[in-house]
């Protein structure tokens, strides 16, 4: 399987879906911004010993759906693009690049509760094992207004690293940053003094972000559940990888009527 490679690429999961092209546009800014290689890649299972039968087969459908996949990503000024076909589970070949990967990216179809629940999900178990940051992309619809690049914040030292993500996703998306506390005391008021201590050192460094404090204190899924506000992307740690299913939402609105968005899990 994987290949440690000298450059981190930044991973997408091809898997024959508009969800995981959708995922693969989304990779697009990340991979420029590091410049660095845009890796798209399409699981083949394992044959059984003695089976060859459709073996060319899978391998011609995989080889189609990497062409399908990188020639959507012509038109965006793209970075280089690098394809590949492994065998083995998507699951097991995601988290063995996740080894070695920048980010590892994958569409969100699929992962809804129900889904989750029925059918597993291989973005779910990517995004609760994997060694980098893995980026669950929604995939349907696009608003006029991209809204916030919601961050969970609190005091341990692991938010460190979801901060550094956070404002990197909200200066490369040109979007503001909606700083969620989900410091669990208190009476539901925002912890303004604990955000200011803890947000100061990155406010600093990116100065073009603006920053609106919210009080999250059931956490980031509870507070996205009811917000009102127009989210784009949500970053957190791996201790709500979780709960992913939950901010990525259904395929559909919620009943609430309030789509959900795309989540980033940061592990420190």
């Amino acid at each position: 399987m994987n290949h440690s490679q000298a450059t981190p690429r930044i991973v997408v999961g091809i898997d024959g879906s508009q969800a995981a092209i959708n995922a693969a546009k989304w990779a697009v800014s990340e991979a420029v911004s590091r410049d660095v290689p845009l890796r798209l890649i399409h699981a083949v299972p394992e044959a059984p010993a003695g089976e060859t039968g459709d073996e060319g087969m899978e391998v011609g459908y995989a080889q189609a759906c990497l062409r399908d996949a990188d020639a959507a990503l012509q038109a965006t000024g793209k970075p280089e693009v690098e394809c590949d076909i492994l065998r083995g589970s998507p699951e097991g070949i995601l988290l063995d690049e996740s080894r070695s990967a920048a980010m590892v990216c994958v569409g969100s179809v699929g992962i809804g509760r129900i889904a989750r629940k029925l059918l597993g999900s291989t973005a779910d178990a990517v995004a609760r094992k994997a060694l980098c940051p893995v980026a669950v992309v929604r995939t349907d619809g696009h608003q006029a207004d991209p809204g916030w690049v919601a961050v969970a914040v609190d005091d341990s030292p692991a938010n460190d690293a979801v901060l550094e993500h956070g404002f990197r996703e909200a200066r490369l998306r040109r979007a503001p940053i909606l700083a969620l506390g989900v410091w669990r005391w208190g009476l539901g008021e925002i912890p303004y003094r604990q955000l200011e201590h803890r947000l100061g050192r990155w406010v600093s460094n990116y100065p073009e972000v603006h920053v609106m404090p919210a009080a999250a204190r059931r956490g980031p899924a509870e507070f996205l559940s009811h917000t009102q506000e127009s989210v784009q992307l949500t970053v957190v740690g791996g201790e709500d990888a979780d709960k992913v299913a939950r901010m990525v939402g259904s395929a559909g609105p919620h009943l609430s009527g309030r789509a959900g968005c795309s989540v980033l899990v940061v592990r420190g």
